[in-house]
């Protein structure tokens, strides 16, 4: 189950905090232009307008930045992803598909911004310890609408989270890299796949068992 959070009254950021925001927004901004790969610890300071070791008083290496702000985007969107757990199955599954592909997740820019960090991952073992975190957390929202299904296509909750997952990474790729997939066919698709699924068909109805 996804743990909750407890509310704290927002305070005003001190200069520390808003350098440090600065910092993430030219990393986003120097990963959007160039790539991850290609972006130099200097290219972030640059953009933040300071110099490295500057920069570096903040965080250790570039690597390190990378790792915070991905935290602080999967935080932001897990708080999302949990407020969608309400309503049926089918609800649940629609505003899933309107969150990743009709939201604020659904922009190109964003897609490329988490797969340069999930690449990234591959070889940063604090980063693939953090993607496997949000992973099981997405996961575990889905294992509770599967267990609130009318029923789950031959197989167990956690597996269908499984396949589910699958298809939402995979469908935000294929938006990404293939021209012939835009947002409104993964969108389809997405619920299409879905709703049989969970036990629910075309209109919205549990079918009738034979």
């Amino acid at each position: 189950m996804l743990a909750k959070k407890k509310k704290t009254s927002a305070k005003p950021a001190g200069p520390g905090e808003l350098r440090r925001r600065k910092i993430f927004k030219s990393l986003h901004d120097c990963i959007e232009v160039e790539g991850y790969v290609n972006t130099s610890l200097q290219d972030i300071a640059n953009r933040a307008e300071m110099s490295a070791s500057h920069l570096c008083y903040y965080f250790s290496g570039k690597d390190a930045i990378l790792l915070e702000y991905f935290e602080s985007v999967s935080a932001r969107i897990l708080e999302q992803v949990e407020a969608l757990n309400k309503g049926t199955p089918q609800e649940q599954i629609e505003a899933l598909a309107d969150f990743w592909f009709k939201g604020k997740a659904r922009s190109r820019k964003e897609i490329g911004i988490m797969l340069e960090c999930f690449g990234v991952a591959v070889n940063h073992e604090a980063l693939c310890q953090a993607k496997n975190r949000f992973d099981e957390t997405c996961k575990s929202f889905l294992i509770m609408l599967f267990d609130d299904a009318p029923s789950v296509l031959g197989q167990s909750s956690r597996d269908a989270a499984e396949v589910c997952y699958a298809l939402t990474i995979g469908l935000r790729s294929s938006v990404y890299f293939d021209k012939g997939v835009g947002l409104e066919d993964a969108h389809r698709i997405f619920v299409q796949t879905m709703l049989p699924m969970c036990g629910v068909g075309a209109e919205g109805q549990v079918p009738s068992k034979a």
